[in-house]
């Protein structure tokens, strides 16, 4: 059996891996829908070396994600579920939906993970807080909202105190409800949801170089900056991934570079697809960390 708090209160950085059974997930849609291929990518992250497995049944990619039925999401996720627990996988379920997480929880799930941060089922909250989980809480601000031009966050990344100091506050807020809805502050984790609201580099980097000002709120820190547009940016120039851009590879190189200095400076754990690269990444940022 888990312990949670001791998972709560970890000292170094751990990998969770992504697990999409999606078919429109921006960099690995379709490729885990097979319950099979699912159960075997999962098993394969473990054996990779990832702490935490993050299954989502649905895609929040920009640009045109659609909502699935919650009778797929419940599928998907509950399969998955039942395969991966007796494996032994500490499982986090990436919905935002009370009755997906009240599944997933029941099947032995031990960690949700609302990318919505209680915002869009007021619900969720009041399951996480009837269950012993986990519960990452992330800022965004709206779901798939600002959808009038070709970048769908093109409404919702104007920062006016700038994005560190609106994120930090914006996030604390939605801790607030959640902790309003009866849910205990040492099973909160927070996440300030990069990419998420949150197109450019200009958006996403003075989140990662402020990682202490989270920190600093005492709640731990999950970073997800796996194969995200900025990653993109960095590497091209431009805010945009076309066909002759950053190939996945490169990004994940990139992504392992982050979760890097995100172990270095205190991270509870990062959210990555190549779970390989990104383990031997944080071995060495963790080890930094102990003599620094």
């Amino acid at each position: 059996m888990t312990d949670l708090q001791a998972l709560h209160d970890a000292t170094h950085t751990m990998v969770m891996g992504v697990l999409n059974i999606t078919e429109d997930s921006f960099s690995d849609g379709g490729l885990w829908l097979d319950p099979a291929k699912a159960a075997q990518h999962g098993r394969d992250m473990m054996a990779a070396g990832a702490d935490i497995i993050d299954i989502g049944a649905e895609s929040t990619r920009p640009g045109g994600a659609k909502r699935v039925s919650e009778a797929d999401e419940l599928a998907r996720i509950t399969g998955a579920v039942k395969t991966l627990i007796p494996a032994g996988a500490v499982l986090s379920i990436d919905t935002t939906r009370a009755s997906v997480a009240a599944a997933a929880l029941s099947e032995g799930a031990q960690i949700i993970n609302d990318v919505s941060g209680g915002t869009l089922d007021a619900e969720l909250p009041h399951v996480v807080a009837d269950h012993d989980c986990l519960y990452i809480v992330q800022h965004w601000r709206g779901w798939l909202v600002g959808s009038k031009g070709a970048n769908p966050d093109q409404d919702t990344s104007v920062y006016e105190h700038g994005v560190l100091t609106d994120v930090h506050d914006e996030l604390m807020r939605q801790v607030d409800g959640v902790l309003a809805a009866g849910v205990k502050p040492e099973r909160i984790i927070i996440d300030p949801g990069l990419g998420f609201s949150k197109p450019g580099i200009e958006h996403n980097l003075p989140l990662l170089t402020g990682l202490e000002t989270f920190r600093a709120t005492g709640y731990p820190v999950l970073i997800g900056q796996s194969r995200k547009r900025f990653i993109s940016a960095m590497l091209t120039g431009t805010g945009t991934a076309g066909a002759d851009g950053p190939t996945m590879a490169q990004r994940d190189d990139v992504t392992a570079a982050l979760s890097a200095l995100s172990a270095e400076h205190g991270a509870w754990a990062v959210r990555v697809h190549d779970v390989a690269k990104s383990r031997a990444a944080v071995i060495a940022g963790n080890t930094w960390r102990e003599y620094a």
